[in-house]
This record gives structure tokens, C-alpha cells and sequence, in this order.
């Protein structure tokens, strides 16, 4: 017997919330990488760096294992560590703090404003001391920060900066950029642009995510790139990342592979977080087609927003006059409603087939966190949008069909409380 829903209009389906986009070209490629006998960091990853930095508008990314070894090693090019401060938003996802964390530095957790998922810019200035040497701004859901106010209020705190006065690359960096560096997670919005700029280019340094939930994926893995900084040598830059991904190697195993140059020195001991040929691949392929499925996520935000508008319900705005959004993901909020009726939503809609989400428990909510000190109570705004707020499913996946059935089952849903 068929399974109909309570208007009896559209049969049950069973929608994930993020699913990958995988077609027969990233198959292919993948095949070919692994019949080529390199698998590895090769020739595959070196093209994706390079085809990337293109399509953000910088001179050099390199690729890695994940967007939090991204994150981690921009803090350590710029030589942040033990005595630094890093500001971020108490509304994120670990990787933001833990990056900080990792390389010995303290982070200060900053409230969100009122009614936006960014950080209060005025609690934020407030909190630069002298220690601070990067704000970490999220792109949550592949909407752009206001860089424009971040970099006004980090010149305004130029007195307050103190770079370090040793003569390695970071100190360099400090003192070539003279303020508090701003040190973007950018995991959601590969693709999206703000006043014509494309992320990856605004702040001084980027990490981008291609874990298997995001728009583009090489099933792990992410990235890293940053601004020209007048001074220093972007080679130099790269250099180093490459040293800090793979144990402080000085060649890697491409270079290994030319005749006569099985020689290398070991000049840290340091990490392990490269990428592989067989993900660059995956990712290749992703990029080949990444402009008709950032198309595809406009095209279902644009009838999500429809039926959000209908309803009375708050949700992100991903595309305005001077903003292009990546579409990663869709943050719903049920002003006036609490943490029980959200609990609430969510469970109907998983009884009805669709998966929804929550983006984020602030982590100041966290054991860890807490652990260390940390409680929501400070964190007022971060607080109310976590309460009330769902997160639909979004991925280039759905169907035409997914889409309405998801819209209609929110409507039922949601209507009973709004």
C-alpha cells in the first residue's frame, strides 16, 4: 500500500540532509589516479592548488587533509602560539577554536550580534588587548563576513599590536601586516563572493573545508590560502606549508622522484596533514562542475525562501545587490519559540522523512569548553539563535520533487506554531 502524507498530495520520501555530489567524472578520475600508480601528493593536488588559486583570486593554495590542519597552519605561518590571543565567535563549530587551541594560543570567546549569526563588531574590538594576534570571522552557512568592519576596527587597534621581534617568517608576517591578522574559516563558502571579491581573497589568511557534508568535496580534505603581503614572499609562504604538512620534509615525494634525489633533511618535527592525489582527483571533477551546482543551490534556496517569507519565518539571506552566497547551508530560526518546540520540529520532520540539523550549539555549550571556563550565560545573543534554530536539508542532490515535499512538510510542521 502506498505510503501517502496527511494531504495525501505527495508520497513519503525519505530526504538526507547532505548527501555528496558525486557523478561519473569524479569516478573516472579517481580510476585514472589510482591506475597512474601516484597516488600520494602528486601531480593531481599540485594542478587543484593551482586551478584553485585561480578561481579565488590568489597567487597560491595549498592543499591538505582537512580544513582544521588549514586553519591550524595559517596560525602557525603566522606564527601565532603560547601568550597569543585569537578571537572567536562563540557561535561555531569546534574546528574554529580548536585550530587555536592546537598551536598553544588562548581563545576569547566573542557574543554574536542581536540578531545575526556574525560576531558583535563592537564586543569584538573591545575584546583586542595586546596579546591578540588574529580574529578567526566564520562565513557560516557561505555568507561573507563584513570585512570591511573588521579590518576599520583591527587598523583602529594598530596601537595595541605587538608583533613578535624574532626574524623567522612569522615575525615577518606580523610585523609586515602591523595589526591583529584576521584569519577567516571559511569551511562553508568556497565560491561566494562580496563586492565582487571571491572568499579567499578578502581575508589575510582563508580555510576552505571539501569534508564530505560541503558544496565541494574530496571526501576530506580542504585548503589554504592568503592575501599578498607586501614584503614576503608567497613562495617562501608555500614553502612553509608544505615543511609544516609533511613531518618538515624539505622534499616531497614528487620531488623524491627525479633521478638521483633521494636525499632529504628533516628541518622541524612537525606535521602530517597533506592531501592526496586520489581526494585532488575527486576534487578536479568537483571544480569542473562547481558553477552549475552553486546554480543548483540558489535554485532551491530561492523556493525555500518563498515558503520561509509565506510563513513568517527568519531565515538567512544568501543573495543580495552585492553578495553571492556559496548556498551551503539553510539556517531557519523560529522566533518566539524555544528549545523544546525546536526539539519538537525537528523530530516531526524526521518522522515525516526529512532530516533536518541544528548550525550551531554555541561552544560555550560544550564540555570542553566548559571545561575550561566558558558559559553560555555570557554569550546572550549566540544563546537565542541557537534556541530556536533549524537547519533544512540543502544539497545539489534534491530533486525538483525532494524540494516540494520538503517545503510542504515544513509548512504542515512549522504551521502548527508560527
Amino acid at each position: 500500500m502506498e505510503n501517502k502524507n496527511v494531504n495525501s498530495v505527495l508520497t513519503f520520501r525519505n530526504i538526507g540532509f547532505s548527501l555528496p555530489d558525486i557523478s561519473e567524472l569524479e569516478v573516472q578520475e579517481v580510476a585514472e589516479a589510482l591506475r597512474s600508480g601516484w597516488i600520494t601528493t602528486g601531480p593531481r593536488t599540485k594542478k587543484l592548488e593551482r586551478r584553485l588559486a585561480e578561481y579565488c583570486g590568489t597567487s597560491k593554495v595549498v592543499c591538505l587533509n582537512s580544513a582544521t590542519a588549514a586553519e591550524e597552519l595559517n596560525l602557525r605561518i603566522l606564527g601565532v602560539g603560547p601568550g597569543d590571543e585569537i578571537i572567536v565567535p562563540a557561535y561555531t563549530y569546534t574546528a574554529t577554536a580548536s585550530a587555536a587551541i592546537h598551536v598553544g594560543a588562548t581563545v576569547v570567546f566573542v557574543d554574536s550580534q542581536e540578531d545575526s549569526v556574525e560576531m558583535d563588531y563592537n564586543k569584538m574590538a573591545k575584546a583586542i588587548t595586546e596579546k591578540t594576534k588574529a580574529i578567526c570571522p566564520v562565513d557560516l552557512g557561505g555568507i561573507i563576513c563584513d570585512y570591511d568592519k573588521i579590518f576599520d576596527v583591527v587598523e583602529s587597534k594598530k596601537e595595541l599590536f605587538r608583533a613578535k621581534g624574532e626574524d623567522d617568517l612569522g615575525s615577518r608576517i606580523q610585523q609586515a601586516l602591523g595589526r591583529v591578522a584576521i584569519v577567516c574559516d571559511c569551511a562553508h563558502a568556497l565560491g561566494a563572493s562580496k563586492n565582487n571579491k571571491m572568499a579567499g581573497s578578502i581575508a589575510d589568511f582563508t580555510s576552505f573545508s571539501f569534508h564530505a557534508v560541503k558544496n565541494f568535496t574530496t571526501a576530506e580534505g580542504g585548503a589554504a590560502t592568503w592575501r599578498d603581503i607586501e614584503g614576503i614572499d608567497n613562495e617562501e609562504i608555500y614553502k612553509k606549508f608544505q615543511l609544516y604538512s609533511l613531518h618538515g620534509q624539505s622534499k616531497d615525494a614528487l620531488a623524491k622522484t627525479q633521478l638521483g634525489t633521494w636525499e632529504y633533511d628533516i628541518v622541524g618535527p612537525w606535521y602530517k596533514c597533506n592531501m592526496t592525489d586520489i581526494m585532488a582527483a575527486m576534487g578536479l571533477r568537483q571544480l569542473d562542475r562547481y558553477s552549475g551546482m552553486l546554480e543548483r543551490r540558489k535554485d532551491i534556496i530561492e523556493k525555500y525562501d518563498k515558503a520561509c517569507d509565506e510563513l513568517g519565518v527568519k531565515h538567512l539571506t544568501h543573495y543580495t545587490e552585492n553578495h553571492i552566497s556559496s548556498g551551503h547551508l539553510y539556517l531557519v530560526r523560529l522566533v518566539g519559540l524555544g528549545d523544546k518546540e525546536r526539539r519538537e520540529v525537528i523530530i516531526k520532520m524526521a518522522e515525516a522523512g526529512v532530516a533536518c540539523n541544528v548550525h550551531y550549539k554555541p561552544l560555550p555549550m560544550m564540555t570542553a569548553y566548559k571545561a575550561m571556563g566558558w558559559d553560555i550565560k555570557d554569550f546572550p545573543n549566540a544563546y537565542k539563535l541557537y534556541e530556536n534554530e533549524i537547519t533544512l536539508p540543502l544539497h545539489t542532490k534534491l530533486s525538483d520533487e525532494d524540494v516540494e515535499y520538503v517545503v510542504e512538510k515544513f509548512k504542515e510542521v512549522v504551521g502548527k506554531y508560527v
